[in-house]
């Protein structure tokens, strides 16, 4: 619920800010050349190629790390960005950096 809360907030700051975005696009899975069903969510691309993902969380674990990793490997996008809401009286951001995607 929380996060919904800080999605809702960010986009309409990036909205203000004049910041191009999408939310919530899906992620088409393809094993062996062929579409699965499962769909991949992340929380928002920005500057159409940055992919943000949004945590409300005490802290954040490797497990939101590799969520996002998933996403910007299957979105074959380079830069990602892991907010955290969660923690008291501060913004936990990460940023990350995939060198190795191939096209």
């Amino acid at each position: 619920m929380a996060e919904e809360v800080y999605q809702q907030c960010l986009e309409i700051e990036l909205n203000l800010r004049g910041i191009s975005f999408v939310t919530k696009r899906e992620l088409t899975l393809i094993y062996k050349g062929r579409e699965i069903d499962k769909r991949y969510v992340p929380d928002l691309f920005a500057f159409g190629s940055i992919v943000v993902e949004l945590k409300s969380v005490k802290e954040l674990s490797p497990e939101h790390e590799a969520q996002l990793f998933n996403y910007m490997r299957i979105a074959k996008q380079p830069v990602g960005y892991l907010l955290n809401f969660g923690r008291r009286d501060e913004l936990e951001w990460k940023r990350f950096v995939l060198s190795d995607l191939r096209g």
